[in-house]
């Protein structure tokens, strides 16, 4: 279940997105946020306390979106190396169809923004991982994927590319077709780990 997040907290965020895209770090101020808007600085600190305090929250919500997406498809009753393609097509439609929140995860300068913010991120990576090892493992038990890495090690190496391929989606300004290379990716990484 998503936490509670009002419908003006969800549109600041948005316009936080935004303005992390087209400007970065250091164009997210509460004055930018409140001029995207269209109104005060005032109305935006009667639903956050901080820019932290918007960032983690998109963060925050961006995990319980992912956590429970990904908790759904690691339970279904597919076969392991489905669901583990399911697992990374779900994220590929997400980011593309929220950009924004591409450059929340994948945005240099928001690891350098304060050890909350780290925290967040982390813990998107984290439950990305609780999810995914477990699928992963099962595969390997059923002779779907090699038994040659342990299935934290394999995960490290899908997440690592998944996470570069974001990452140059994120800086070329979202220029290519991130459903193309992604898959792209997420095959040669299937083909890599079947034995």
């Amino acid at each position: 279940m998503i936490a509670e997040i009002t419908e003006r907290q969800l549109e600041i965020i948005e316009a936080s997105g935004k303005i992390l895209t087209e400007r970065g770090v250091s164009g997210l101020t509460l004055k930018n946020i409140a001029k995207e808007m269209k109104f005060s600085e005032s109305a935006v600190y009667r639903h956050f306390k901080s820019k932290e305090d918007i960032i983690i929250t998109m963060l925050n919500y961006l995990a319980e979106i992912m956590n429970m997406n990904l908790s759904r498809i690691c339970k279904s009753d597919k076969p392991s190396q489905q669901r583990l393609v399911e697992v990374f097509q779900s994220q590929l439609d997400f980011f593309e169809e929220n950009p924004n929140f591409v450059v929340a995860v994948f945005s240099d300068g928001l690891f350098e923004e304060s050890q909350k913010i780290n925290e967040a991120i982390q813990r998107i990576m984290v439950l990305n991982m609780k999810n995914v090892i477990p699928l992963v493992a099962e595969g390997q038990a059923k002779g779907e994927f090699i038994n040659t890495m342990k299935p934290d090690e394999l995960m490290h190496i899908a997440m690592g590319s998944f996470r570069l391929q974001m990452y140059k989606w994120r800086i070329s300004n979202m220029n290519f077709n991130i459903q193309i290379e992604g898959k792209r990716v997420i095959n040669n990484f299937i083909t890599l780990v079947t034995p």
